[in-house]
């Protein structure tokens, strides 16, 4: 009798539970492992970032347009042919230049000396040509803004070039003397200004591009 409460004594003894393979496995550790994988770089995937490439609409690109493609040849011309009025009327300030250089300057002259034969040979050329060149080219609606330009930058540059002029006439420096020093060397450096300005305009305009000259370029463009 006194084995029976011991079998009932065993049997009312919670068995111990066995782990089993889907205790084993609990929550916190499949979260914990999928942490863990997520962390961890796929193989089968790359981990360089490769950035992607733009694709740029041909609208998008503006294309470089040359300036002398656009402007006539006789636009070319007229706007060069402007510049010749200032350069003759300027010729008298190379006067002591070429006197020293004849051998340099007087070569380099030479191909012009017909267009400048034909132009003193006319009475008042100088007068004609100013107003001509300005009530026919720069007052013109109908030419364009580049040819207008041009005529008028000639324009202005010829009147300026007529200021030094009278500035010597006013003063008179006479033959010798300290005056008569800065008056060559202002002749000189004026020449020289209007060589490189009048080179610099014809090539500009023959190539179909807008020259702006110093001094020159606020006073004409005022004008439009």
């Amino acid at each position: 009798m006194a084995s029976i409460p011991l079998l009932r004594l065993n049997l009312s003894l919670p068995r111990p539970q066995t782990l089993t393979r889907k205790s084993y496995y609990s929550p916190l550790h499949l979260s914990s492992s999928a942490n863990l994988t997520s962390l961890l770089p796929n193989p089968l995937r790359s981990t360089v970032h490769i950035p992607s490439r733009r694709r740029t609409s041909s609208s998008s690109i503006r294309p470089v347009s040359a300036s002398y493609d656009s402007v006539p040849v006789t636009d070319r011309l007229i706007s060069a042919a402007a510049y010749f009025l200032p350069f003759f009327n300027g010729l008298q300030y190379g006067r002591f230049l070429i006197a020293q250089y004849p051998r340099i300057l007087g070569p380099a002259l030479e191909p012009l000396l017909p267009l400048l034969s034909l132009y003193r040979s006319v009475p008042y050329a100088s007068f004609v040509a100013f107003f001509a060149l300005y009530l026919a080219v720069v007052r013109n609606p109908s030419l364009s803004r580049f040819t207008r330009f041009n005529a008028m930058q000639a324009v202005v540059l010829d009147v300026l070039l007529a200021l030094p002029m009278l500035v010597v006439r006013i003063f008179s420096p006479g033959q010798a003397g300290l005056g008569f020093k800065l008056m060559v060397l202002g002749h000189n450096v004026i020449f020289v200004f209007l060589v490189l300005c009048f080179v610099y305009s014809v090539a500009y305009t023959i190539l179909g591009r807008t020259p702006y000259l110093p001094f020159v370029a606020d006073a004409a463009g005022r004008q439009f």
